[in-house]
């Protein structure tokens, strides 16, 4: 299992478009990969789940993923919220 801890860099924290972005990069990896914050731990590939967690600017999460491409998988993630975005 790897785990990576990432600050959220994007404007408007997760919401649901960030958020749907953000499960079908996790998709694309057989591993199974989750987002930690606090004390709650959430399947990365459920939109409700990480809804749920309210992720805001500037708070740190941990990437966690188990199996064959969790190197790459929590990579390509932690990138996906680390990536700032440009105003309007």
């Amino acid at each position: 299992m790897l785990t990576k801890t990432v600050t959220v860099k994007l404007r408007d924290g997760l919401v649901q478009q960030d958020a749907t972005h953000f499960i079908q990069k996790a998709n694309e990896f057989k591993s199974r990969v989750s987002v930690m914050q606090g004390d709650h731990t959430v399947n990365a590939k459920s939109l409700l789940g990480l809804l749920h967690l309210g992720i805001k600017y500037g708070e740190e999460v941990q990437i966690c993923a188990a199996g064959p491409d969790e190197v790459e998988a929590v990579e390509v993630l932690t990138h996906c919220l680390a990536a700032s975005q440009q105003a309007g």
